[in-house]
């Protein structure tokens, strides 16, 4: 992992979740969602525990030591952390977690394939489906794609809806207009400001697929 300057943590918004390690006296992994920042002072997170603060009070306490992980997506996809040790702990207005602001951020490129932003039109359907085109399908579009897989993403107001690791057929629009299916499998998916980011991968290399790129101007 190599160190980057601390302002690239602030790509990271307000309401994002956060995942936390602490190794003292206990060891625990739990998620936060950030609140908010001074550049420089501190990092706001909520605490995990709103209803009862007494949950966690044995490893939430001033001066102890965190580990901050989260992920960012773009077109290498990429893993950020840092450590940092516990300032404070509020209960009013909220019960939130201040952290000292972190020294260094470490990351770490998450994918091997360069992916490109799109925006193309898209839906996905379940591969024990006989009849695609009567069977359900999930209308949205590829926000990012490589060789290897795509991003996908569709609006719901539903912040429990998730997609499930399975085996699909992702149908493309092309930007000459013509539909490809390619056989794919998804692998994570996660709710974030009114809609749900998809993680796709291609099964095997596909002319469809290098064809598309070729259409898309991005180079193998």
């Amino acid at each position: 992992m190599s160190a980057i300057p601390s302002p690239i943590f602030f790509e990271l918004r307000p309401g994002k979740i956060v995942d936390l390690q602490i190794d003292h006296p206990v060891k625990l992994r739990i998620k936060a969602m950030l609140v908010g920042y001074d550049l420089g002072q501190y990092i706001i997170l909520k605490h995990p525990a709103p209803q009862n603060m007494s949950n966690y009070g044995d490893v939430f306490f001033e001066g102890n030591v965190v580990v901050v992980r989260y992920l960012l997506e773009g077109q290498q996809g990429e893993c950020y952390a840092f450590k940092s040790t516990i300032r404070n702990i509020t209960k009013i207005p909220e019960k939130f977690i201040f952290l000292r602001y972190p020294d260094k951020i470490e990351n770490r490129q998450l994918r091997t394939h360069q992916r490109f932003i799109t925006h193309l039109p898209a839906s996905i359907v379940a591969r024990e489906n006989q009849d695609i085109k009567k069977a359900a399908q999930l209308k949205g579009m590829i926000s990012d794609i490589s060789a290897k897989g795509c991003g996908f993403v569709f609006k719901t107001d539903n912040p429990k809806v998730k997609v499930n690791q399975k085996d699909i057929l992702i149908i493309i629009r092309s930007p000459s207009d013509k539909e490809i299916t390619i056989p794919a499998k998804v692998c994570n998916s996660r709710f974030e400001n009114g809609k749900v980011n998809v993680g796709i991968q291609f099964e095997e290399d596909d002319l469809q697929i290098k064809d598309l790129l070729n259409q898309l101007f991005i180079e193998l």
